[in-house]
């Protein structure tokens, strides 16, 4: 398989610490970086070459800091595992999930007792806005005490979003399943408006930042779906499987603004 480098003039640049290079290029390349080492080296040899005083800085520090290092003693190996979870969550998106499974498993209970809001699921009710609780905990600055560290990394545009979002979706939708098969709703009931407010915030995050656009679409969804619902016990028509198509084209247009917006969630502000 053919691996591509970076140019030499991205490389350069980059080692002159240039303004005029594209912030896209510059995310490109720290990702590159990050797992070669031939532009590694390339980068190294620039820097010598094109700015020997930060080539001098560099070599002054890691001569004070090498024999501190030597005295650490190393991670043992069985640490390595959370550094992969963390790649898809934060240890405080946990209690969130869990949470969010508890509310998820506790629905078809109240439907069964009869204690819902009578002819209408509390699983249909909830399945929108349950993983958009869980995407936005994914990117609080309040609960990720490396939060400026993680949305600051070069992986942190939409590579690390999807990823989030792809584990909280990964523990919501299997309890809605349990749920809706408990509730007896159809299973494009629930789904399809699961993930097309997943993919609605997503796309409104690029905006607002994914946070905040959670708790907004979250917020609209309470006042305009559930709290109607729950005052006259009938089925609104975003509940009803004719409502499924325009679920389907909400889907599709989240998709696709995502996508083309892809560059925005590189910026930290897209994170809050």
């Amino acid at each position: 398989m053919r691996v591509e480098h970076a140019s030499k003039r991205i490389i350069d640049g980059y080692a002159r610490g240039d303004t005029d290079i594209a912030a896209d290029e510059v995310w490109a390349l720290e990702a590159h970086l990050e797992a070669c080492r031939v532009c590694r080296d390339r980068l190294s040899a620039a820097v010598d070459v094109g700015v020997p005083a930060v080539a001098a800085l560099v070599d002054t520090v890691w001569s004070g800091l090498e024999p501190q290092l030597a005295l650490v003693a190393r991670m043992p190996g069985g640490r390595r595992r959370p550094a992969r979870l963390s790649r898809w969550m934060t240890p405080t998106m946990v209690p969130w999930l869990a949470m969010v499974v508890g509310v998820t498993l506790l629905a078809p209970l109240l439907d069964l007792a009869g204690t819902g809001t009578g002819n209408v699921s509390l699983v249909l009710l909830l399945a929108p806005v349950l993983p958009v609780l869980g995407v936005a905990a994914s990117w609080s600055r309040g609960l990720d005490p490396a939060y400026e560290l993680t949305a600051s990394a070069p992986r942190a545009g939409l590579h690390l979003v999807l990823r989030r979002t792809a584990s909280v979706l990964g523990v919501v939708v299997p309890a809605l399943l349990v749920g809706g098969w408990a509730s007896g709703v159809m299973v494009a009931q629930w789904l399809l408006p699961c993930l097309a407010f997943t993919s609605a915030t997503l796309a409104l995050g690029g905006v607002l930042g994914v946070t905040r656009a959670a708790v907004v679409l979250a917020l609209v969804w309470a006042a305009v779906v559930v709290a109607p619902t729950l005052a006259t016990s009938r089925t609104a028509l975003a509940l009803q499987s004719d409502a499924l198509p325009l679920w389907g084209l909400v889907l599709a247009l989240g998709i696709g603004v995502v996508t083309a917006r892809r560059g925005a969630y590189a910026v930290l502000g897209a994170h809050r």
